[in-house]
């Protein structure tokens, strides 16, 4: 679960926001995070209680129409996030190869994950756990050495985190921080992965104690996310904040920006850079093969052979990812638009993961008597419309300086309405807007036959 983030999205998403606002916003990164941690908590909630994952529910939950179009858009977020993870892991290939693998080699390599991955279910969900852990380790040591090297100031670096600062130079790396938190893909994963314990769940006991426990661990993994997160974003910060290179710096191009400014070295840091991305590459793209097939076998039930469906939901994203490293190989600029895209791609796509989560958290009789408390709900609802909101603002602010001609922008308004409509929509089955909608139609009923 916490791989999502610390994919590569998310490392440049640090090292962008290190580089243009300094420590600056570490405050917000820990926020995120913590924020990110409630969502993550209540998927884990909704799988432990239910013995279900999201996408099985809305299958169940949703008429057809809404059923196919949240997986089609769960679907889509899951391509424009595996497309950013194999990129990702194709650039470290290419930087630890020297330059001699070219990113779409790159690619085919990684694209190899599916078959790993196989490999290792076969073999029990604490193997796969393990990789995940040592994977998780060499970021961890990566970056740990990078803020060795670079001795970030420890006093700016204490201030960044605990006084909110925010100016508007620093407002789009803000919303790339909190936009990177919330990936749509982990939020139906996660509510799938803890079913890999077998809990009781008629028993009240058992659930609770589940609960407990996966709460514990969902904090410690995210604590240990959040300080890599905080290595990259200060390393970055102490090497490029206010020089001429920071508006400039993205995945492409940071190893050979950090080689320029620390040199060499025991062990040049182009190459920990590298380690360390090509590890948040292979991780996410192996999370990535493992949400989709969860997202495709409970939107549409399939009853697929395990390697038919990884191979279905792997082809998905590695065509298209092929494409682009083919056509965007020779030009940094390009790759760091193409990522601007899939950024905002993935951000229209957290309402529809959000708020099926939180209608059904709320449900009795979805829950039981683990659903979600008044208090719990307000957080919930209120961390999850600052998300979309600020994510809203990402779009509105990308399409105003993409969008140019009067039919595009026609295009663009009916999308925009349609894309609104369909969320209120969703909205409008919670229970309690249900409820009130189902009185009020009875008394308009009671009304009419009076009269």
């Amino acid at each position: 679960m916490s791989i999502a983030f610390l994919d590569p999205g998310n490392l440049e998403g640090d090292l962008q926001s290190g580089a243009i606002a300094g420590y600056s916003l570490l405050w917000l990164l820990m926020w995120a995070t913590i924020m990110g941690l409630l969502i993550q908590l209540l998927s884990a909630r909704l799988g432990v209680a239910t013995g279900r994952h999201l996408a099985e529910l809305c299958r169940d939950e949703y008429p057809n129409w809404a059923r196919y179009l949240l997986w089609f858009m769960a679907e889509l977020a899951l391509i424009g996030a595996d497309i950013q993870e194999v990129i990702g892991s194709a650039i470290a290939i290419k930087i630890l190869s020297n330059g001699f693998l070219p990113l779409w080699a790159g690619v085919l390599i990684t694209a190899i994950d599916c078959f790993i991955f196989l490999f290792l279910e076969n073999y029990g969900v604490r193997k796969l756990e393990a990789v995940f852990a040592i994977l998780i380790a060499t970021m961890a040591i990566s970056f740990a050495w990078m803020f060795g090297e670079t001795k970030p100031n420890g006093k700016e670096l204490l201030i960044g985190v605990l006084v909110p600062k925010l100016s508007s130079r620093t407002i789009r790396q803000a919303v790339g921080v909190v936009g990177c938190v919330i990936m749509p893909h982990n939020v139906f994963l996660h509510s799938a992965l803890v079913q890999s314990r077998k809990v009781d769940v008629s028993k009240k006991g058992r659930v609770q104690e589940a609960l407990n426990y996966y709460s514990i661990e969902s904090t410690i993994a995210l604590l240990i996310s959040f300080m890599i997160n905080l290595f990259v974003t200060t390393v970055f910060a102490k090497g490029f904040y206010g020089s001429a290179k920071a508006d400039s710096i993205g995945l492409v191009n940071a190893g050979q920006y950090l080689q320029e400014k620390y040199g060499g070295g025991l062990f040049p840091i182009l190459y920990i850079w590298g380690i360390g991305l090509l590890a948040a590459g292979q991780s996410s793209t192996i999370t990535g093969t493992y949400a989709g097939q969860f997202i495709m076998g409970g939107f549409l039930n399939l009853r697929l052979k395990k390697w038919m469906r990884a191979l279905i939901t792997r082809s998905f994203a590695i065509v298209p990812t092929i494409i682009v490293a083919l056509v965007f190989d020779t030009s940094e600029s390009a790759l760091d638009v193409l990522n601007e895209w899939l950024n905002v791609l993935q951000s229209v796509q957290i309402p529809f993961a959000l708020i099926p989560l939180l209608c059904l958290v709320s449900k009795e009789s979805v829950m039981g008597t683990f659903k979600i408390g008044s208090t719990l709900k307000t957080a919930a609802w209120t961390v999850a419309a600052l998300v979309i909101v600020i994510n809203g603002y990402l779009l509105l602010d990308f399409v105003s300086a993409e969008v140019n001609g009067v039919f595009t922008g026609a295009l663009v308004c009916i999308v925009v309405i349609a894309y609104l409509v369909f969320i209120i929509y969703l909205i409008l089955r919670v229970d309690t807007v249900s409820t009130w909608y189902t009185q009020m139609r009875s008394k308009s009923w009671s009304t009419n036959i009076g009269n």
